[in-house]
């Protein structure tokens, strides 16, 4: 369902994510606002694609 590249956002909200490398449901994400580009581990269940409303992301 999601690949490398692709723009995430937790369920709950939150700020967007880019997929950085996916392994099974398992995806590693960076914050796009994050100049470190730490990865951050997250199971696929708890994201959805991102969209904006707007000028601002669905929070």
């Amino acid at each position: 369902m999601f690949q490398k590249g692709d723009f995430v956002q937790a369920k709950t909200g939150g700020p967007k994510m880019q997929i950085v490398r996916v392994e099974g449901e398992t995806l590693w994400c960076a914050r796009i606002d994050d100049a470190e580009q730490k990865e951050i581990e997250i199971p696929a269940s708890l994201v959805n694609p991102y969209h904006e409303d707007g000028d601002f992301g669905v929070c």
